[in-house]
């Protein structure tokens, strides 16, 4: 550390040891002021400008320095200089101690932080280029976060000097005037109606302050619009998927007037290319499995007669069968205007349509719903947009089997896919540019889906890039590259599974200056408001999540924040997400897994459960999987559980359930559970967890004490043993308990 930075910091240690060194908060306090009121109110009268001085150095020294009091001072400076000469003394006072503080963690922190942190903090240091003004407004304007570590958190960032000094003097100064007249009230030493308004004027003023503010950021937003003197509608929704309907469904069930437009199919990508065919094509394909492996089951032979092209036309009965629940006519009869064409939002509260008979509507809407879901994205790879590879939205569409076919991915959707195509008969080769498949699980689960595709014939690449595709002689040659050698893939198709982009083109968010994140999806804030604020967005083209029960979560926020919000708004809640993979095994996931609690240093416990050892799983032959569960550090607090095997999506829930209402292990252990069940697994993974807790001490303790209950040990070796149980903590149970063991 530089000599400068080193005495800057002693300075201010001195100071702050000295303030708490020799108590003198003591002397920050309305009783210490009620005391020595005379003779202050003398010197004020006998001395004004040096009063006023000392009083001011006096407030910079305490804000500059961080130190407590200064609602206090503030509360005196009205009782000692008025309202007027205590606002003005206060206001230049408080705005200088801060700017002192702010220039203090700047100059000793502000390096080092950027340079340890700099990549971390990019997102910030942008914000506060962009808008740091206007949010240092709003923390000064709503005093919710304490004023002196708004002063070291934005030294530590770019914000000018100037920018610093100015908004704070300007957000500081309506709930200074409040202040100090509370102290003007707070001199006469009695209860008045003009104290009680002080004092009440002080409790509503964040509320009020937190309007105002809204209301100049609405104003500044909308500033190049007109807005319209009335409105067809309280909210138009853009796009029939899960997102958009149950948007539309909560609007029309409070009676609002609510319009949904969908381009292609109501349902969106879940009902027609999504969840729903993937799980029924899955079925099938698990299905000749199961006979595959007949002898598993007791079944000595089995076989089955398999024409692709029905499967595939089942799939397409399915989402026949689940269509009505999505369709026109179901929305309809629940007040839903339902219009198919193509939506283009105008302005802030207009939304053109462009029918799909050819004609065009004009709506204005108070409220609007950006849920256009997302696409399949096809990665530049050369030849391979040319090469028309099948990808999710298009599958469904072909009724010949490929017989050799690449998948491109190995998240979600490339594996459910590679498996089930691979259990249909394809000769299936999945190439992942990564070390492992499904790389947001933890690696044992990755490698549990690995060592099942492999066994199911799939010829597993993982750390492959796939560099071409080339079209020879009518077949399709995916070149791939590997530790720096390239190898041909001759294949019949290739399935592109690499991810999924937001739709956020061509409706009119480019001409209305609406962001999109580095991510391309729509940028929310956290009540799901996109730039405009009466324009929302929820679902895959928000992200951060493309899950549709995601998708319907936020659907909620969007719809009663847009109708109610002007009286309460609900923060979006992401702290309980669940999801699963349907392969076979499945993997489900809620929480924390133990690669991210290491990544974000966050002390865990972790307890597992093979679900080999279940017996239900025995009886169906479905003996393979495992229950992962991480909870706080010492406590049964469950912060992310992770489950592989048959049913995990449904098994889940019992710890989904848990972690939204703040349920620990003890209470999981402590519920009956059917036997038997597959969610035992649960009960037994918190069963393991109790018996972690048992020391070698208390476990020493018990036998004694049952000696003694048989005649075969005396009452004293209890009692030493008793004495020395606080003394050995050492886990009894090192191991895995025995099956069933709670």
């Amino acid at each position: 550390m530089k000599a400068g930075k080193i005495v800057v910091l002693i300075v201010l240690l001195a100071g702050i040891g000295a303030f708490f060194a020799f108590d003198l908060k003591q002397y920050f306090s309305i009783e210490y002021f009620q005391q020595q009121r005379a003779t202050l109110e003398a010197y004020r009268d006998a001395h004004p400008l040096q009063m006023a001085g000392a009083f001011f150095a006096v407030y910079v020294l305490v804000t500059g320095l961080s130190l407590p009091g200064a609602a206090i001072l503030t509360l005196v400076a009205g009782a000692l200089f008025g309202l007027v000469w205590g606002v003005v003394i206060v206001s230049f006072a408080s705005t200088l101690g801060a700017t002192t503080a702010f220039l203090a963690s700047r100059y000793l922190l502000r390096d080092w932080v950027q340079a340890k942190f700099g990549e971390k903090l990019k997102t910030i240091n942008d914000g506060v280029e962009r808008e740091g003004a206007f949010y240092l407004f709003a923390l000064r304007l709503v005093p919710a976060f304490p004023f002196f570590l708004i002063n070291l958190v934005m030294g530590l960032t770019k914000m000018p000097v100037r920018t610093y000094f100015w908004v704070s003097q300007l957000g500081m100064f309506a709930g200074t005037i409040v202040y100090v007249y509370a102290g003007t009230q707070l001199g006469q030493f009695k209860i008045s109606a003009g104290l009680i308004a002080a004092f009440v004027a002080l409790g509503l003023f964040p509320l009020a302050a937190k309007k105002v503010l809204d209301a100049l950021k609405a104003r500044k937003v909308y500033a190049k619009w007109t807005r319209p003197a009335s409105y067809d509608r309280n909210m138009v929704v853009i796009g029939a998927g899960s997102a958009g309907l149950v948007s539309a469904y909560i609007a029309a069930a409070v009676k609002a007037k609510v319009t949904i437009v969908e381009r292609h199919k109501m349902g969106g990508d879940c009902l027609n290319t999504g969840c729903v065919p993937s799980k029924a094509l899955i079925k099938t394909a698990k299905l000749l499995s199961q006979i595959k492996h007949s002898q598993d089951y007791g079944v000595k032979s089995a076989t089955a007669e398999f024409d692709f092209a029905e499967a595939m036309e089942r799939v397409k009965r399915v989402v026949a069968a689940i269509e009505p629940h999505d369709s026109v006519e179901r929305y309809t009869g629940l007040g839903v205007e339902c219009l198919k064409g193509t939506a283009k939002i105008t302005s802030p509260w207009s939304v053109e349509i462009a029918l799909a008979d050819g004609g065009k509507q004009t709506l204005t809407t108070k409220n609007i719903v950006i849920a256009t879901g997302a696409r399949p994205f096809i990665p530049p790879i050369p030849g391979l947009a040319e090469s028309n590879p099948l990808h999710s939205d298009n599958v469904w569409e072909i009724r010949k089997q490929p017989k050799r076919l690449v998948v491109l991915g190995g998240g979600p959707i490339g594996c459910e896919l590679a498996q089930a195509f691979a259990r249909l008969g394809s000769k299936v080769t999945q190439v992942e540019m990564l070390p492992r498949v499904m790389t947001k699980e933890d690696p044992e689960f990755s490698e549990m889906v690995a060592k099942r595709f492999r066994a199911d014939g799939i010829d597993l690449l993982v750390d492959h890039k796939a560099k071409e595709v080339r079209v020879e002689n009518g077949e399709k040659i995916v070149v791939v590259e590997h530790q720096g050698a390239e190898k041909r893939i001759v294949c019949d198709e290739i399935l592109c599974a690499v991810g999924r982009a937001a739709n956020t083109q061509g409706f009119g968010l480019e001409e209305l200056g609406i962001p999109v994140t580095k991510q391309k999806t729509v940028e929310v804030n956290e009540y799901l408001q996109a730039h405009y604020p009466n324009i929302y967005a929820c679902g895959d083209v928000a992200g951060p999540y493309q899950f549709t029960h995601t998708a319907s979560h936020m659907a909620w926020y969007c719809a009663v924040n847009g109708l109610f919000g002007r009286f309460k708004k609900f923060r979006v809640d992401y702290s309980v997400i669940p999801w699963a993979t349907f392969t076979d095994p499945e993997v489900a996931r809620v929480g924390l897994n133990e690669t991210e609690a290491k990544e974000k240093s966050i002390p865990y416990d972790v307890f597992t459960y093979g679900i080999d050892d279940l017996d239900r799983a025995i009886a169906d032959s479905e003996d393979r999987g495992m229950v992962k569960v991480l909870t706080a550090k010492g406590t049964d607090k469950i912060i992310g559980c992770t489950i592989a095997g048959a049913n995990a999506g449904e098994i889940i829930i019992e710890f989904v359930t848990a972690m939204k209402y703040k349920v620990g292990l003890n209470k999981i252990l402590g519920t009956i559970h059917i036997y038997p069940t597959y969610a035992e697994s649960n009960k037994y993974a918190a069963g393991i967890w109790k018996r972690s807790t048992v020391t070698r001490g208390q476990m020493e303790v018990a036998s004694a004490f049952n000696d003694w209950t048989r005649g075969a040990g005396g009452l004293g070796t209890v009692l030493s043993k008793l004495v020395a149980m606080s003394g050995n903590k050492e886990r009894y149970y090192a191991a895995a308990p025995a099956h069933g063991d709670d």
